[in-house]
């Protein structure tokens, strides 16, 4: 039977970072013998009573569908959290829960966007913006940063890129893939320049939130320019910070209007998150939070031994990260002295068949020339893989 497709699927890619991980996962069950730094996932185990909250929610009865934006009790406690963690005021009508921060993203292009709008994504940038904004039928425009700016756009960068057509911003701080974070300086720097362009809404991806280093205190651009409030929304979730990846929960709060119209795409979508994995996340949020500076303790380690581990190594220049569990090192004199290999996704390719290790292209967050590590994973993982490394 021939048939066509719509042709919103020729226009987008499937996630690249999934893709190497299933390209990983299909060596290893074939008897191949990898190392995975491709996979944004850490190794860390969900928190014991945080299952256990999940495990007394089924007990209670709690399987059944919630209202589509997530329960009164988790929206509350989703309150709380930005109160106690950021200094936000939010209130019921101002706040949802989906099926992770992805979907959070997803619902706001779809709510947001009309055909011809441009949305502003600083490269190097997750790979999922561009294609969730094509989604949308919306157009990305990348604003290129500099690696002396150690990859963050500047408010010139910003006011450059505007145009009549600009209708969203994305800032992702602390950034995957790089790791690193905007200062209070810097994002007060954007604010004076988005405060001159009222048309443009901003949608702050704080996902990596609390896994920032050296005592570092995290800003979103709500902290430093609280007057873009009513046109922006902050986009959080419980995957990274409480190891909670396989419970699919992400959360948003912003203008009431916008908020309502993300419901309704979520509604005639997936309807509400699972009812268990609300009441885990409940527990995340207003339980101890110990769990999250231990595991971001161990994820300094690691972010020390890889950097220092990947500056050794002729050809390689990594820059100290702010956060997150990623690293993205410039690659470009390795890519001239490895053979029949001549960008970033050739040497990524060539370290996977020849040293096993996966790794991602820096082309697929729009960065050519470097390539992301992540250390989601353990020493003894990364020890063996920096060992392969040395050997090509």
């Amino acid at each position: 039977m021939q048939y066509s497709l719509a042709k919103r699927v020729s226009r987008i890619q499937p996630s690249v970072t999934l893709a190497i991980t299933a390209r990983a996962n299909q060596i290893r069950a074939g008897g191949g013998d990898i190392l995975n730094l491709a996979a944004g996932e850490p190794d860390f185990d969900t928190p014991e009573h945080i299952k256990e909250a999940a495990i007394a929610a089924m007990r209670a009865g709690q399987t059944k569908y919630t209202a589509v934006a997530g329960t009164a009790s988790l929206k509350n406690a989703v309150i709380e959290k930005f109160r106690r963690d950021n200094g936000l005021e939010y209130t019921l009508d101002e706040v949802m829960i989906s099926t992770g921060a992805k979907q959070v993203l997803y619902n706001l292009c779809q709510a947001l966007l009309n055909e011809g709008d441009e949305v502003l994504i600083p490269a190097p940038y997750w790979v999922s913006y561009p294609d969730i904004v094509l989604l949308a039928g919306a157009e990305p425009v990348t604003v290129p940063s500099r690696s002396e700016n150690r990859c963050k756009i500047t408010a010139e960068d910003l006011d450059s890129r505007i145009t009549p057509k600009t209708k969203l911003l994305v800032i992702n701080s602390p950034s995957n893939p790089t790791g690193i974070a905007y200062t209070q300086e810097e994002l007060s720097a954007l604010g004076e320049v988005l405060e001159k362009h009222p048309q443009v809404f901003v949608i702050s991806d704080d996902i990596y939130e609390h896994i920032l280093f050296r005592g570092q205190k995290f800003s979103n651009i709500l902290n430093t320019t609280p007057s873009l409030k009513d046109r922006t929304l902050v986009l959080n979730g419980v995957s990274k910070a409480y190891s909670m990846t396989g419970w699919r929960i992400g959360y948003a709060a912003g203008p009431a209007a916008l908020i309502k119209s993300m419901i309704k795409i979520q509604s005639q979508s997936t309807s509400n998150p699972s009812s268990i994995s609300q009441a885990a996340t409940e527990a995340a949020l207003t339980g101890d939070q110990g769990f999250v500076k231990d595991m971001c303790d161990e994820f300094e380690k690691r972010h020390d031994f890889i950097v220092g581990a990947l500056n050794e190594i002729e050809g390689v220049h990594c820059s100290q990260g702010d956060g997150t569990f990623y690293c993205f090192p410039n690659i470009e004199g390795l890519i001239e002295k490895t053979e029949n290999v001549s960008d970033d996704v050739g040497f990524v390719e060539h370290l996977l068949n020849q040293a096993g290790v996966a790794t991602v292209p820096g082309t697929a967050f729009g960065s050519p020339g470097y390539m992301r590590i992540s250390f989601a994973t353990s020493m003894e993982v990364l020890e063996g893989a920096f060992a392969r490394f040395k050997t090509l």
